[in-house]
C-alpha cells in the first residue's frame, strides 16, 4: 500500500494508481528530453570554462564582472544567439520584455501581437488597461493584434494585410497561454509564425515571450530566427534556485539597446552588480533541465488524474507539451477557491495561509493564488491561480519536484471532490 494515499477513498485510490500506469510511457519521454537538454547545458558550461571565482560577484556598478559575462555567454551558447543580458536588476519576465519593448520601440512605431491579445500584465505595459502612466502609449507608441482563430490557432490569412502596415516594427509571439484557454504554442509552430513574418516583413524585429518555456522542449525559438527572446529566472531558467532575474538573448544590436534602456545609454549591459546572486543563478541554469522536466511531469499527472474525473483539461496529458502550464476547467468560483486553498495547504510555505480572491496589480479581474514557495512568486515551484471570471478556470505549474506536485494535486482533489 501506498502510505501517502492511506487517508483517501478507495476510489480515488484507484484514479491515482491507474493514472500513474497509464502516463508512464510519457513520463519516460520527458526523461530523455531532460538528458539531451543538460546535456546540451554542460556543455556550455565546460566550453565556457567556468570556475569557483567566477561566483565571486560584484558590487557597484558591476564593471569587469566576469562571472556575469561568462553566465551571459552561456545563455548565447545554449539558446543559439549572438549575445545575451542576464541580470538580477531585470525583477521579472515582465520587465525583460518592457525592457525590450521600450528598447526596440520609438513615437509612431507600432507593436503587432501575431498570437491574439497578450496576457493581462503586458496589456498594461501597452495601455490598453489599467490607465498606469508611462505605458507605452504615453510615447504614441500604437498597438495592434491579429485575433486567434475559433480553434485558437494563427490567423495567418488575416494577418498577412495587417502586417504590411508600415508602421509595425516589432512582431511579438507569446509561446505561453497567459490566462487564455488555448493552447500554447510549440517551438514547430513558433517556427512556422517567424517564417511567415519573415516573407511579409524581412525588416521586423521578431521578439518571443518565452517565459514558461526554456527546457520544456529540446529546441528554442531563436533557433529558428527570432530576434530577441525573453524569459524569468524563477521560472524555468532558474531551476528554482535563483531568487530574481530575468534575460533577454537575441541579435547583439538589440541587446545594447535593451542594456542601454535598462541601464543608462552608453553603459549598456556593461553595469549591474550581481553580489549574493551570481552561484544561484549558474547553479540555477545548470539544474534547470531537470527541473522543468519535474514540473512537466507534475502537470502530465494532473492532466490525466482530473481527466478521470470528467474535467475538462488542457493540454490533455498525452498531448506535445511546450510550457509548464496546465489548465482545468473547474466551472465554479467555489471550486476554485477549494482547490486553489488545497494546494496552499500542501506547499512547503505558507501552508496554513487560505488564499483569498483579490484585486492584484497588473490584473483587471480579481485574482486567486495559491504559492508557498521559497521565492515569492515563483512559478516553477508548484502554484495554482486564476482569475475570477467564467469559465472559472484554474492555471496549474511548476512543481520542484515530481513527488510533491503528485501529493499536492491529489490532496486538492481528494478535498475539492471527495470530500463529505
Amino acid at each position: 500500500m501506498n502510505l501517502w494515499m492511506k487517508d483517501f477513498p478507495a476510489s480515488l485510490q484507484e484514479k491515482i494508481l491507474k493514472t500513474s500506469q497509464l502516463i508512464q510511457p510519457k513520463l519516460e519521454e520527458i526523461d530523455q528530453q531532460v538528458l539531451d537538454n543538460q546535456e546540451r547545458v554542460l556543455e556550455c558550461f565546460r566550453n565556457q570554462r567556468v570556475a569557483e571565482e567566477d561566483f565571486a560577484g560584484s558590487t557597484g556598478y558591476g564593471y569587469d564582472d566576469l562571472g556575469r559575462s561568462k553566465l551571459e555567454a552561456i545563455y548565447a551558447e545554449y539558446f543559439q544567439t549572438e549575445d545575451a543580458m542576464v541580470k538580477p536588476q531585470m525583477m521579472s519576465g515582465t520587465h525583460a520584455i518592457t525592457t525590450a519593448f521600450f528598447a526596440v520601440l520609438r513615437p509612431n512605431d507600432k507593436l503587432f501581437y501575431l498570437t491574439g491579445m497578450p496576457y493581462d500584465t503586458i496589456q498594461q505595459v501597452i495601455g490598453l488597461v489599467g490607465n498606469e502612466p508611462g505605458a507605452l502609449k504615453d510615447f504614441q507608441i500604437s498597438f495592434d493584434y491579429q485575433p486567434l482563430l475559433d480553434n485558437g490557432e494563427v490567423d495567418f490569412a488575416g494577418a498577412k494585410e495587417k502586417l504590411k502596415d508600415p508602421a509595425i516594427k516589432m512582431v511579438a509571439l507569446q509561446r505561453s497561454r497567459g490566462y487564455a484557454i488555448r493552447k500554447s504554442f510549440t517551438v514547430a509552430k513558433l517556427k512556422r509564425m517567424i517564417e511567415f513574418v519573415r516573407q511579409i516583413r524581412p525588416d521586423v524585429v521578431i521578439f518571443v515571450d518565452n517565459c514558461y518555456g526554456e527546457f520544456s522542449e529540446i529546441h528554442e525559438p531563436t533557433e529558428y530566427g527570432a530576434d530577441l527572446m525573453a524569459g524569468s529566472l524563477y521560472k524555468n531558467a532558474g531551476g528554482g534556485i535563483a531568487k530574481t532575474g530575468a534575460y533577454l538573448v537575441g541579435r547583439k544590436d538589440l541587446i545594447k539597446l535593451a542594456g542601454n534602456r535598462l541601464n543608462v545609454p552608453g553603459a549598456g549591459k556593461a553595469e549591474g552588480a550581481t553580489i549574493g546572486q551570481i552561484r544561484d543563478m549558474y547553479q540555477g541554469f545548470f539544474v534547470a533541465p531537470h527541473v522543468t522536466g519535474e514540473a512537466i511531469k507534475g502537470t502530465i499527472f494532473a492532466s490525466a488524474l482530473l481527466a478521470s474525473l470528467g474535467l475538462d483539461v488542457s493540454p490533455c496529458w498525452d498531448e506535445p507539451r511546450t510550457d509548464l502550464v496546465q489548465t482545468v476547467t473547474l466551472g465554479s468560483p467555489k471550486k476554485m477557491i477549494q482547490f486553489c486553498s488545497a494546494i496552499q495547504h500542501y506547499s512547503p510555505v505558507n501552508s496554513f495561509v487560505d488564499p483569498v480572491p483579490s484585486k492584484m496589480d497588473g490584473y483587471e479581474d480579481q485574482e486567486i493564488m495559491a504559492s508557498g514557495s521559497f521565492t515569492e512568486g515563483s512559478t516553477i515551484e508548484l502554484s495554482c491561480d486564476g482569475p475570477m471570471r467564467p469559465p472559472y478556470a484554474l492555471y496549474i505549474q511548476g512543481g520542484l519536484t515530481y513527488a510533491h506536485a503528485k501529493v499536492a494535486i491529489c490532496k486538492a482533489i481528494a478535498e475539492t471532490f471527495f470530500k463529505k
